[in-house]
């Protein structure tokens, strides 16, 4: 897959979703959302979370408290991640929604102004843990905290009724960095040297790319092979809320055109590029 550099991209991303909160009633605040239990308020607080721990791990190089149990496993990081964004997201709600914004239109601005400034072609701080990787380029970190923002923003917006960001290169880069995940999704999935999985993407941020298997391992890369052994195709809005866990369950299916081997195209529906 290529680099995809998307430090240019955060500031306004940010920006529209700081304008956006600054427009909401109190009604809207509270307003439910897909992420389960957190409302348009708690996305809001998480998004100021993940960029002050940004800005103090990586910019500012602390060290962050360890876990108060080893992590022994997978399942024990993701509750640790857990435990933190939910602990954050309780104490944040004390917080009135226009300290919440105002807040975050501080953090989310130095957090562009260290982002555009960091060489992408670094080793990442942290690796992406939803590729597999145990160390990551600097560029696909970075581009992991901005699919990050850009989700979390679309879901403020799909609870508002608000529409998709105006920006479709916004989502591209989303759906470039998130297919990432897909080597990771198959790395248990058996199939003879050369299987292929085809994606076409539909819609203004949309495009072909192609998973297939070579040796022993899975590697995506942009363009669609002519005669794959299984092709999926779906929309932008579609492929960003599979990628994203944000689809009803068993909603997935209804939303992805499989053709060819369905059981080559099966482990697609269940590959995510968040921690979950």
């Amino acid at each position: 897959m290529k680099r995809t550099d998307t430090r240019a991209l955060f500031r306004p991303l940010c920006t529209e979703i700081v304008s956006l909160l600054r427009t909401l009633s109190p009604e809207d605040w509270e307003r439910p959302t897909v992420a389960r239990a957190w409302g348009v308020r708690d996305i809001a607080a998480h998004l100021l979370d993940t960029a002050l721990r940004r800005l103090s791990f990586h910019r500012d190089r602390f060290t962050p408290p360890a876990p108060a149990r080893p992590l022994g496993n997978e399942r024990d990081f993701v509750a640790f991640v857990n435990d933190l964004n939910a602990i954050w997201v309780d104490a944040a709600r004390r917080l009135s929604p226009r300290v919440l914004t105002d807040l975050y239109d501080l953090a989310s601005q130095d957090l562009c102004d260290f982002i555009e400034k960091l060489p992408d072609g670094a080793p990442a701080l942290f690796p992406v843990a939803w590729a597999g990787d145990r160390e990551s380029a600097g560029w696909l970190d970075i581009g992991r905290e901005f699919t990050e923002i850009w989700h979390h923003g679309a879901q403020i917006r799909d609870a508002l009724g608000a529409g998709p960001f105006a920006e479709p290169r916004w989502l591209r880069a989303v759906l470039e960095i998130s297919l990432h995940a897909l080597p990771h999704a198959y790395r248990e999935v058996q199939a003879p040297d050369g299987a292929s999985l085809a994606i076409q993407i539909s819609g203004p941020s949309g495009g072909s790319w192609t998973l297939r298997r070579s040796g022993a391992d899975w590697n995506a890369s942009e363009g669609a092979e002519a005669n794959p052994t299984a092709r999926a195709t779906m929309s932008d809005d579609a492929a960003w809320r599979l990628f994203f866990n944000a689809l009803p369950a068993g909603a997935a299916a209804g939303l992805v055109r499989l053709e060819g081997n369905r059981e080559l195209g099966a482990p697609l529906l269940r590959a995510r590029s968040v921690i979950v």
